[in-house]
């Protein structure tokens, strides 16, 4: 199960050398925004990546628009064979499919969601089964929709129908949903209340810009073992009772429990096994 997304600058070599001492489920080793010799970084994670494989992490690259330097990126960088690359500022269909052309077989294609236009059509996005992820890029995207980034505080209304919509279209296209970097990173206290209403609103994964970040959010959006010990109770009292023909039971620990309540167990325990 991934709950963890960390932001790698691609630039800087002590970062690549630390990848596999961090606790991120995904390393995203950053080619695009605050890096700024485009050609020096792109050179360097092909080093890196060609002298170091990872197996506790997926490694993902996040390249540049394609409208920029992103193509050059994705034909140096296929060959080393990331688990996914990223691909920012997709607007339409057009976009993926030419990401898709350009992209091996065998590598992910992951977008990011911060134009108005990809928001608006976030269900018809998944155009083929290597595009499994999403990320939202919040500040872009609110920029692009001509409202300031002020607003991002807790519990304001323009804000959780952004969340609510992203997560929500994300699931029905079939997307694992990211979401945004908090980038205030010393503020522990606030990230920590965003994670939690994240968690709270469904969110099972968060982009992180600290490893102090990946530490939270492992933490609070993780499956726990209570969590795990209701589900598999549930899963295995309820089989017991289906083989003996009734589709409802009431139970002393946990109340009614029929079709619904047994399909939620399972699907903790299909997650938790991820």
């Amino acid at each position: 199960m991934i709950n963890s997304a960390l932001m790698v600058a691609g630039d800087k070599q002590k970062h690549l050398d630390n990848i596999n001492n961090l606790k991120c489920d995904i390393a995203i080793i950053n080619l695009e925004d605050a890096v700024f010799d485009k050609k020096y970084a792109r050179q360097l994670v092909y080093d890196h990546l060609t002298n170091h494989t990872y197996s506790n992490k997926k490694i993902v690259i996040r390249v540049n628009s394609l409208q920029e330097c992103g193509i050059e990126d994705i034909k140096l960088l296929n060959s080393v064979k990331p688990d996914a690359i990223r691909v920012p500022k997709i607007k339409t269909v057009k976009d993926i499919q030419t990401a898709l052309k350009l992209i091996n077989k065998d590598i992910e294609v992951h977008l990011s969601i911060e134009t108005k236009e990809a928001f608006n059509n976030l269900t018809k996005l998944k155009i083929d089964q290597r595009v499994t992820t999403v990320y939202l890029g919040i500040l872009d995207l609110l920029e692009s929709l001509d409202i300031n980034q002020n607003i991002l505080k807790l519990n304001n209304p323009t804000i959780d129908y952004i969340l609510s919509k992203f997560l929500i279209d994300s699931k029905i296209a079939g997307f694992l949903p990211i979401s945004f970097i908090y980038q205030d990173y010393k503020n522990i206290e606030e990230f920590t209340l965003w994670c939690k209403k994240e968690k709270s609103m469904g969110f099972e994964s968060k982009a992180c810009i600290s490893p102090s970040q990946v530490d939270i959010v492992n933490n609070i959006f993780k499956i726990s073992t209570s969590e795990i010990a209701k589900a598999t109770y549930i899963k295995e009292i309820f089989e017991k009772a289906r083989l003996s023909g009734n589709s409802s039971i009431k139970d002393d620990k946990y109340g009614f429990i029929d079709e619904p309540i047994y399909k939620d167990a399972i699907l903790t325990l299909k997650k938790f096994s991820i």
